[in-house]
């Protein structure tokens, strides 16, 4: 235990030397720390330190004043009984005849001038804390020690160091002890700084306000710390920054409209009110049927949809509307107001007297009656500058009526929920018509004419702008050929959806010249470095980058003739089971303009499958694309025909019910019964693209 300030306080007097050995003691000194004269005299002061790292400290200490003529500080010291004296000690240079230096140390308790405070400091509600000129933890009083719960590492011999927490959320002492050292070294005061802690146990969360301001010598040097810590939790402040540090974690979490209201509503009750509901308008849910269209009553209109509700109560008792219905009310509503005006609606006490509106809603006035609603907050939604819907507040079971503080608070928690709505809406907005876009884009019926059988799988991301520029298509050539394509452009959204359809209609017009797909791939590089540089104005940019393979089968020959730009190679199934990748030519992605291309022949029985797929489908943030090709060489080998139950089962197997951030695009092909002589699956040659004088080469 600390010592307190006795009744009589003196000033204790020491001298050590150079090397920290007691060379001088005075009476005060025995009485300040119990130890006598003959005790101490020649033996080092680090006898009233800690026995952990005295001597280091005391090493420290001594280069740390270095040619100091004065210096003072607070430090804890050790009674002779083992209990802990905070003390301010100064210190006075004194130079030897022999030319050595000794050190003249008088010292005070800490408490000196406070005994008769010293009561009320150590029952205080608030915690004290002082941190020495090393800011090491010298003293805190009984409240301070009762917090150490929620700040583990603020104990009597701690540093204050950045980088300490213990885990647990909002527990990191990172920020905290760096602004504390700032105020150290330039004296600024930190004045009710907020915090928000995790109990060792996790088992309570407490903000806390913490104050804290230099403490300095008689010569304005700096001494040590002062802090004072408030428990703050029940306040109105507290509960406040309580909620809206709640919010900022809970609302939002994703970018589904639905979701995020209910979240809202959720995060309010009961923590500011008995019931909340949340309520959209049209153009937040462009997919509901519109309000205008359903039928008005002489009474009320529909003005609104419910999208969010949470209540203290089960069943919902409060509530007229299911989630999803339209809500009505009179035009002379404060429902209506609000959302007409954007300015919020407050009844502290709510007036359910004749003569207002509610005169003309008498189910909700029934309602009102029947569930005990005494106080109301109507609250717009409102983000970059459109009212988006209401949030409505209300107290039945407590009997505490809403304050304009309470007000605030629900603003606040409005106002980033509407921000969060307005994300998810444009998200939800943009990801519609990147949709809309790309399945227009894909072949809408895929045909393998008389050459192949064909069946196929897309599907989008799962992650926001999810929606990429995947590709996939089968063409007629002439002769009753066939051309198997599958691409990939970088990037997600409308750009990259976009981006892919164009290259789709490329990749038509091309083949409609019969060119071989080593031809075809150093052309739709050029268109698209050309493409780029028209948009960019400066070169080809390495933000549109796009794989593709293009491959014609032949069913006459039973040749397949393939190329590939980056992209990775198909799997082919001959008719026995066995599977292998094609070994194709590496080529670069189109878009670099970096070389040419060339082409792998080879001769495929009947019944063989060609499975082409985009990178999506085998690779994963914990897998890299050999691992998904052994995958996929694996399921392939498991897997029987017919090809739309082959397509479900890759998918199933490798993707299944997880989320994938890559769209994926899967296309399988099989071989007609028309029979030539043969090997099975030989590789009939390559062949290099054969490009004009002037182009460029490998």
């Amino acid at each position: 235990m600390a010592r307190t300030a006795t009744a009589r306080e003196t000033t204790a007097v020491a001298v050590i030397d150079a090397g920290g050995t007691v060379i001088g003691w005075s009476q005060a000194a025995e009485e300040l720390l119990g130890y006598r004269a003959e005790d101490i005299l020649h033996h080092s002061s680090s006898a009233f330190l800690r026995p952990a790292d005295r001597g280091d400290r005391i090493s420290a200490w001594l280069r740390s004043i270095g040619d100091e003529e004065y210096w003072s500080t607070f430090a804890e010291a050790c009674h002779r009984d083992g209990g802990e004296v905070l003390l301010h000690l100064q210190g006075s240079r004194l130079s030897n005849s022999d030319g050595t230096t000794s050190w003249l140390l008088s010292a005070t308790s800490a408490a000196a001038g406070l005994s008769a405070l010293e009561p009320l400091v150590s029952q205080s509600p608030v915690g004290m804390c002082f941190w020495d000129s090393e800011l090491r933890c010298v003293w805190l009083n009984e409240s301070a020690k009762r917090l150490q719960d929620f700040f583990p590492h603020h104990q009597l011999g701690s540093l204050l160091c950045p980088d300490r927490g213990d885990g647990l959320p909002g527990n990191s002492d990172d920020s905290l002890a760096t602004a504390m050292q700032q105020i150290f070294f330039d004296g600024s005061p930190m004045i009710g700084r907020k915090v928000l802690r995790t109990s060792a146990g996790r088992s309570e969360k407490r903000t806390f306000s913490i104050s804290a301001f230099r403490l300095e010598g008689l010569d304005g040097s700096p001494v040590g710390l002062c802090a004072y810590v408030t428990d703050i939790t029940d306040s109105g402040v507290g509960r406040r920054l309580k909620l809206l540090i709640e919010a900022g974690a809970r609302i939002g979490s994703t970018l589904d409209i639905e979701k995020t209201a209910q979240e809202l509503a959720d995060l309010a009750v009961p923590a500011l009110a008995d019931y909340v509901t949340v309520d959209l308008a049209d153009s937040v849910l462009p997919d509901s049927e519109p309000l205008q269209r359903l039928d008005s009553t002489a009474l009320s209109i529909p003005i609104v949809r419910r999208v969010g509700v949470a209540s203290i109560h089960p069943g919902l008792p409060e509530s007229l509307w299911r989630l999803g219905d339209a809500v009505f009310a009179p035009p002379a509503s404060p429902f209506t107001k609000v959302l007409s005006s954007g300015r919020p609606h407050f009844e502290s006490v709510l007036d359910t007297s004749r003569g207002t509106w509610l005169d003309l809603d008498p189910t909700r006035l029934e309602i009102i009656h029947r569930t005990g609603m005494h106080t109301l907050m109507i609250v717009p939604l409102k983000a970059r500058g459109e009212i988006l819907g209401i949030t409505v507040f209300v107290r039945t079971s407590d009997p505490s009526p809403f304050t304009a503080d309470d007000l605030m608070l629900a603003e606040d928690l409005a106002s980033r929920a509407a921000l969060s709505l307005d994300n998810a809406r444009r998200y939800t907005h943009e990801r519609a018509t990147a949709l809309a876009l790309q399945h227009r884009l894909l072949p809408r019926k895929l045909s393998g004419g008389n050459a192949v059988e064909v069946a196929s799988r897309y599907l989008p991301a799962d992650i926001r702008d999810g929606v990429g520029g995947d590709w996939f298509d089968t063409i007629p050539l002439a002769g009753g050929r066939i051309a198997l394509v599958v691409g990939d452009v970088a990037g997600h959204g409308i750009n990259a959806a976009a981006t892919m359809g164009q290259l789709r209609t490329a990749v038509r017009t091309l083949a409609i010249m019969d060119l071989s797909p080593d031809q075809l791939l150093a052309r739709l590089d050029d268109m698209v470095v050309l493409n780029e540089q028209d948009s960019c104005g400066d070169g080809p940019s390495a933000e549109v980058l796009v794989t593709c393979l293009y491959a014609v089968y032949d069913p006459a020959s039973q040749e397949c003739t393939m190329a590939t730009a980056g992209h990775p190679p198909p799997a082919v199934i001959d008719p026995s089971g066995d599977v292998f990748f094609a070994d194709l030519p590496k080529g670069p992605p189109l878009g670099l303009g970096l070389g040419t291309y060339e082409s792998l022949q080879l001769r495929l029985a009947a019944g063989t499958l060609v499975v082409l797929y985009t990178d999506g489908l085998i690779e994963t943030r914990e897998a890299d694309i050999e691992a998904g090709m052994e995958r996929l060489r694996t399921t392939l080998t498991r897997v029987a025909p017919p090809l739309e139950q082959l397509c479900t089962s890759v998918i199933d197997a490798l993707v299944g019910r997880s989320s994938h951030e890559d769209d994926i695009a899967l296309l399988v092909a099989r071989t007609g019964p028309t029979r030539v002589s043969g090997p099975l699956h030989e590789a009939v040659g390559r062949k290099p693209t054969c490009l004009p004088e002037g182009k460029r080469s490998m």
